[in-house]
């Protein structure tokens, strides 16, 4: 199999830059030239003695900005654990190196607008959750690498990747031009992965959950709702719950995504704005395209819309059913849970109903297993589609919840947990399995939204607590002040990163020059005074209740 190099140093001059690669036995590396920014493949004998050198973990890519080009490497990488054999990592820390030495060609201006547009890049890079294997193509699925040729597994990971995933995929564009220096180039992913080893009835298991953010119509929470022309849906993430033992090889596979039509719910000052369904749009167009590429993709679907169906929820609910309903295709099934309604009054018990409900269709569309001698047991032929308002918390409590019943039966038929016996009573991997999920909640919840996720207190207890709501306030009140004052800002970075949006080669103004209003500078301040205000009320009731 083709694999990207692993080990790397940056040597600089004045005038290129070497990126040698040291793995045993390599003698490649690839020059940069800063004038003319062309990239070719030489060995090392090209080295020049007189070069300032460092180590690095791997290229990121390359971006335009205001200055000319930058050079985008990862600088510090953990290890998250091994895959099959693979090495997986998390990207720490990142580098964003300019071509040119100095800002001089630049006005005052100019100076400033490359200045805001890099912070933007770091904005994107310091988001937590950026992953990469060398050796191994973590964009795809244990069940598409299994279903794929020979072919297939001789192209680079850069050619075989699932462009879905492959956060960089822009700032790799160079390098993705030149087949001969794309053992240079590492797909990354967005999202989450954690590897657990673990034991049950003495029997060590590796236990694996890989959460992959979709790059087409990212965005954060009120900025991105909805699909774009292309059917691509907001906030998509494909989870894969991964248990290998002895061998044997298994993996249940969720997704999830924002309501696949057109509407939006843009922030504007109200704790909950209103969303709004596009009137002007042929909403069955896109909506038609983001379900054939599902069904494609993975097979029959279950979607699972917990929405509420009253109040300002309700007429997406009714919207999503009955486009459904028009579409009348077989392999599509729709099911409607008000979560809210059902769970309220801490009636968390009440999710047991739902997953009673698809119990017949989980057997039905089952989980994808391999033999320890490479024998197919199983594949899995559909899957549940979640989504609540912003694809989250609701949805994430469901996902954990669908994901430990294929487990129950994954682990039963590999002869680890032994007849009659359940997940939830083997304490040490229940605990293991809760917190895993939460964090995973957490962290889509932070890339999407701004802050940890809501209702976590559930997936790693199994309870509702009054603490647990105290928390999930907080984090409404950090999510209303980000959606409202600095999510603006995170949506354009990301447009930038992913190639949204591209910053011009030449002398003309850029959209940075246009003239905010003045509500955008008061505002802020407006909340700030009555956040204060409400605060000195309080600890003034709390000094008065006291005496």
């Amino acid at each position: 199999m083709a694999t990207a190099y692993e080990r790397y140093n940056l040597h600089t001059s004045p005038e290129k830059f070497f990126i040698e690669a040291c793995d045993d036995g390599a003698d490649a590396v690839l020059t940069i030239d800063r004038l003319s920014n062309e990239m070719t493949l030489t060995g090392r004998k090209g080295l020049p003695p007189s070069t300032v050198t460092r180590p690095i973990c791997g290229i990121m890519g390359t971006v335009r900005l205001v200055a000319g080009m930058y050079l985008i490497v990862i600088t510090r990488k953990r290890n998250v654990g091994s895959f099959l054999g693979h090495a997986v990592w998390k990207a720490v820390d990142f580098d964003v190196i300019s071509y040119k030495k100095t800002l001089l060609h630049l006005s005052e201006v100019q100076t400033q607008e490359n200045k805001t547009f890099l912070s933007m890049i770091n904005n994107v890079l310091m988001t937590d959750g950026f992953y990469f294997c060398t050796d191994y193509d973590l964009t795809h699925t244990l069940q598409r690498l299994a279903n794929t040729s020979p072919d297939f597994h001789e192209m680079s990971l850069l050619e075989r990747a699932d462009q879905r995933f492959v956060w960089n995929g822009n700032l790799l564009r160079e390098l993705s031009a030149q087949p001969e220096l794309h053992r240079f180039a590492l797909p990354v992913v967005h999202g989450f992965i954690v590897m657990k080893p673990c034991r049950i009835n003495g029997k060590i298991f590796e236990w694996i959950l890989i959460s992959r953010r979709s790059c087409f119509r990212a965005g954060v929470r009120y900025y991105v709702r909805g699909i774009d022309s292309e059917g691509h849906a907001a906030n998509f993430v494909e989870t894969e719950q991964i248990v290998l033992y002895e061998g044997a090889r298994a993996s249940f596979i969720q997704t999830r995504g924002s309501i696949p039509f057109y509407w939006s719910q843009r922030p504007n000052l109200k704790y909950k704005p209103k969303p709004v369904i596009t009137k002007t749009t042929n909403h069955m167009d896109g909506f038609q395209r983001h379900f054939d590429s599902q069904l494609l993709v993975y097979g029959k679907q279950t979607i699972l819309n917990l929405v509420n169906q009253k109040g300002s929820e309700k007429p997406l609910e009714q919207a999503f059913a009955k486009m459904v309903s028009d579409m009348d295709h077989a392999m599509l099934n729709y099911v409607a849970f008000d979560f809210h309604k059902e769970c309220s009054h801490m009636r968390w018990d009440r999710l047991q109903i739902l997953v009673d409900n698809v119990a017949e269709t989980q057997e039905q569309y089952s989980y994808f297993m391999v033999s320890p001698e490479g024998k197919p047991l199983a594949q899995q032929s559909g899957l549940f589609r979640s989504n609540c308002m912003d694809c989250l918390d609701r949805t994430n409590v469901i996902q954990s919840l669908l994901a430990r019943r294929s487990l129950q039966s994954q682990l039963q038929r590999m002869g680890v947990l032994n007849v009659g016996q359940r997940i939830e009573e083997q304490a040490e991997f229940e605990k293991i399995y809760r917190n895993a999920w939460a964090d995973n909640a957490n962290a889509c919840a932070v890339q999407y939204a701004g802050t940890g996720a809501l209702k976590t207190d559930f997936t790693r207890t199994g309870k509702r607590t009054r603490w647990g709501l105290l928390m999930d306030g907080w984090n409404s009140v950090i999510r209303y002040y980000k959606n409202n004052f600095s999510d603006g800002f995170r949506q354009d970075s990301i447009d930038l990163f992913l190639g949204n949006f591209a910053v011009d080669g030449s002398d003309a103004p850029t959209p940075l020059r246009v003239q905010k209003d003045w509500k955008f500078f008061t505002l802020p301040i407006i909340m700030l005074v009555a956040f204060s205000m409400c605060i000195i009320c309080l600890l003034m009731a709390g000094g008065g209740n006291s005496t």
